[in-house]
């Protein structure tokens, strides 16, 4: 192989590696999945300040700073590697369920400082739909081993069966699934047309469960006192 052939066989390779690399990462945070973790911090700001540490914006700044490198590949078109990705991600992840912990933590040690029936009312809504969101992106995040290992296996079920992939059929998840599964876990407190399989996803839909009925029944045992 001559020079010259042998320099457009490096070319033609690493061209193919780019557009593997934008296809696969060049998703990853999807608009509705970047949307949904500012909708965390939004919740978080107007959450009253008994339920925060720091300032109202302080969890919507620390997510914007974290999804900014992942975000330059709408404006620039060039996909970050997945080994700097991945880990942005799971530290978005970490931040937002570690401000959860801290507001249901608040929630119950504090509550009966809450005087007016809805402003609990609000911060027990913004609590919930804050619950839903961060297992949402927590399910798309761990499902198959996140995303990339989503795509490049064409998703068998791993993590969670949905009944699209009841008879061991290929079928392509969407955040929007996540979404759903979140949104019946917290309404209903149990699986419901998607089943959890590994030991994770069991433990993170009873995580969730726990606390979406935990702001239910702290709600209606204070709300009932004060009116």
């Amino acid at each position: 192989m001559t020079e010259p052939q042998k320099t457009e066989l490096e070319s033609s390779i690493k061209q193919k590696h780019i557009a593997e690399e934008h296809q696969l990462i060049g998703q990853v945070p999807k608009l509705l999945v970047s949307l949904s973790l500012l909708v965390i911090g939004i919740c978080y700001f107007f959450l009253p300040p008994t339920l925060r540490v720091g300032p109202e914006w302080s969890l919507l700044v620390i997510e914007i700073i974290l999804l900014i490198p992942m975000w330059q590949y709408w404006v620039t078109g060039r996909a970050i590697p997945h080994r700097i990705a991945r880990p942005l991600s799971l530290t978005a992840m970490g931040v937002v369920t570690l401000a959860l912990i801290i507001e249901m933590v608040a929630l119950i040690t504090k509550i009966s400082t809450f005087s007016n029936g809805f402003i609990l009312l609000r911060s027990a809504t913004l609590l919930w739909i804050s619950n839903v969101l961060v297992f949402a992106v927590w399910y798309w995040n761990i499902d198959g081993g996140g995303p990339r290992k989503r795509h490049e296996n064409n998703h068998q079920a791993s993590d969670f069966l949905f009944p699209q992939q009841v008879n061991g059929a290929s079928w392509e998840t969407h955040f929007f699934d996540y979404l759903f599964v979140a949104f019946t876990g917290a309404t209903a407190f149990s699986p419901t047309d998607t089943a959890p399989l590994s030991r994770r996803a069991k433990i993170l839909m009873m995580l969730e469960g726990l606390i979406s009925f935990m702001i239910v029944a702290v709600l209606i045992s204070r709300v009932a006192n004060i009116f």
